[in-house]
């Protein structure tokens, strides 16, 4: 005889469930989709959500990344290193070449290039016609995201209005859309960092070696700890310090990681993901309210910048 016994899924089960029936939401409604890969731990764990969904068979979807020319070497290296170990098409297009288009205009050397990451993603999406963008974007990042659909809707423009959506009524989703409209889908929408980490400690996810404590030179600057004389991939350095700014030796850890001029660590000595999983759970302020310049410039940075065409 035999014995029916129940399996309680924990949260982190129904959170991946959710991922993998979006993904493939996403694979059956769109014909050109892509998956925004950048190196980062959200875009790690879309590529192990993408794995489940689809291996093992090939993604429906090649990986993209918009390089700004400023990003982290160990970074830059993860993002090559994993896309080569899964054997997925990797799409790499640059800031750098919008600059050299005149596509993107810099106010002066030292400006931040993130924002105009949006210029450079819409230039791809129009170059390979892609109609649905999966990015690891997640609602406690940032009050402009905790607004923002599950399948995001995009004018032909990239533009994103919060006051034109589609309803999204328990898990339908419509990812339909004009020639020339783009979706950008959010897997993880609803995971949290907490969840990101007990995911990648429960898959045993490899990360760039940024993500944990390091020793770094630094500057305190506006309140902010910021990394100076980081050399670029190519091994020039950038974020030099200003006259009169006392660098230090720190150890810090990134929560998040982005364009270096506007991507500062925290200090902290976890070495691992059991280590960061325990601080993340006494932390009061968000990875990108703690880390992120850009998003410190105004209330309302990244809201504009998603009208702009960010993901």
């Amino acid at each position: 005889m035999t014995v029916l016994t129940k399996q309680t899924l924990s949260h982190l089960d129904w959170l991946e469930a959710e991922a993998i029936h979006i993904m493939r939401e996403v694979a059956g409604q769109c014909s050109n989709p892509a998956l925004l890969f950048s190196g980062g731990k959200d875009s790690i764990c879309m590529l192990r959500v993408a794995e489940k969904a689809f291996r093992p068979g090939k993604f429906p979807f090649p990986l993209v990344h918009v390089d700004t020319g400023h990003n982290y070497p160990e970074v830059i290296a993860f993002r090559d290193k994993r896309a080569a170990e899964l054997g997925e098409r990797l799409i790499v297009r640059s800031v750098e070449d919008s600059m050299k288009r005149g596509t993107v205009v810099l106010k002066h050397p030292g400006e931040s290039r993130n924002k105009h990451q949006s210029v450079t993603l819409l230039e791809t999406i129009e170059e390979f016609g892609f109609d649905c963008c999966i990015g690891g974007a997640r609602r406690d990042e940032e009050k402009a995201r905790a607004k923002e659909r599950i399948m995001s809707f995009r004018d032909e423009f990239g533009q994103w209005d919060p006051k034109n959506q589609r309803p999204e009524l328990w898990d339908l989703y419509n990812a339909r859309s004009h020639k020339g409209e783009n979706i950008r889908a959010f897997p993880i929408s609803n995971w949290t960092e907490m969840d990101v980490w007990q995911y990648i400690e429960r898959e045993g996810l490899e990360l760039p070696s940024i993500y944990f404590a390091h020793t770094r030179p630094v500057v305190i600057r506006q309140g902010a700890i910021v990394p100076v004389n980081v050399p670029l991939v190519g091994g020039e350095l950038t974020n030099l310090p200003k006259a009169g700014e006392e660098i230090v030796d720190l150890l810090v850890r990134f929560r998040t990681v982005g364009d270096i001029s506007c991507t500062a660590p925290v200090e902290s000595d976890a070495d691992s993901v059991e280590k960061i999983v325990i601080e993340t759970a006494t932390t009061t302020i968000t990875e990108r309210g703690a880390t992120r310049l850009d998003d410190q410039t105004s209330e309302a940075s990244m809201e504009q910048r998603k009208k702009e065409g960010y993901f």
